[in-house]
């Protein structure tokens, strides 16, 4: 059968392969479109199999929200320059609508979802790793889905968080949410941080302390330490922290003001946590010479 400029740009234009790719799907499959399309998939798949070991610390941090409904997911790539292309953005936008859609609680059970297109996630992921080259992992997901004001805020594609807050408005969550993706409170409020971090800096703090000071009464000892540790909670609260946005008030005295009470955060960073192989290449190019 001839196969025809307008067979391939049909088959381009269901599938997204590249010109060459579904010229060649069609010849392997005698020019039926259903089966070249379901061929493609079969290669996009044995390709994601091949790159599955290679590590992708790069990517981008998507959300989605509907009213309390909110997800973040993390999509990682091996380069930055994948990150930023617009087959990689568009199914990073596919997953996040079908997260929120879709209820899935972590990324093992989002694979199974479907996208607007009909197809899972897992085989639209297959799919733009034969468009992109590159190995493709959707890493990470968390959701909220709560009766009070839910916000989410994304910054610059690499880092995302969502606020939830019993009152006040989402403006104020969503402030909140930048605040959080620029500082990185490991706790939210005083009541959080556990008790084995105060113990550990109690004693940091008596070890720093002169013999003199260690000689003052009890009572006087324990007030000093006392407020050396809270400042440091301060520091390591979101609640304790100079609100960003505007840094002569707290985020506990700003939540207080706008009639909120800040429930929880979660924060994603892109390839936070993975082990990235720095690559000499300068050293690879005078090896490859030297064969």
């Amino acid at each position: 059968m001839e196969i025809t400029a307008g067979l391939v740009k049909e088959l381009r234009e269901r599938t997204g392969a590249g010109m060459m790719e579904c010229k060649k799907a069609l010849k392997e499959n005698n020019g039926d479109l259903d089966a070249s399309g379901e061929w493609l998939r079969k290669q996009g798949l044995a390709k994601a199999d091949k790159k599955a070991d290679r590590v992708a610390a790069e990517g981008r941090i998507v959300a989605a929200s509907e009213g309390g409904k909110a997800v973040l997911v993390e999509i990682n790539s091996e380069t930055d320059f994948v990150a930023k292309d617009d087959n990689f953005l568009a199914f990073a936008n596919a997953v996040a609508a079908a997260a929120l859609s879709s209820g899935a609680a972590d990324a093992e059970a989002l694979k199974s979802a479907k996208l607007a297109t009909g197809q899972t996630v897992e085989e639209a992921r297959a799919a733009v790793i034969a468009k992109v080259g590159e190995n493709v992992q959707v890493r990470r997901l968390v959701r909220v889905d709560s009766a009070n004001v839910v916000a989410a805020y994304v910054h610059g594609g690499r880092i995302g968080v969502l606020v939830e807050s019993k009152g006040g408005d989402v403006d104020f969550a969503r402030g909140v949410a930048m605040h959080v993706a620029a500082m990185n409170p490991p706790y939210n409020k005083a009541a959080d941080v556990p008790a084995e971090f105060l113990a550990k800096e109690k004693e940091i703090e008596l070890a720093k302390m002169s013999e003199k000071d260690k000689a003052k009464p009890a009572e006087i000892l324990e007030k000093i330490i006392g407020g050396k540790v809270a400042k440091i909670v301060n520091e390591v609260t979101l609640y304790g922290q100079p609100f960003v946005l505007n840094t002569d008030q707290s985020v506990e005295a700003a939540a207080k003001a706008a009639g909120a009470d800040v429930v929880g955060f979660q924060r994603l960073a892109v390839g936070e946590g993975i082990e990235k192989v720095v690559e000499d290449y300068a050293a690879e190019v005078a090896k490859a010479m030297q064969v």
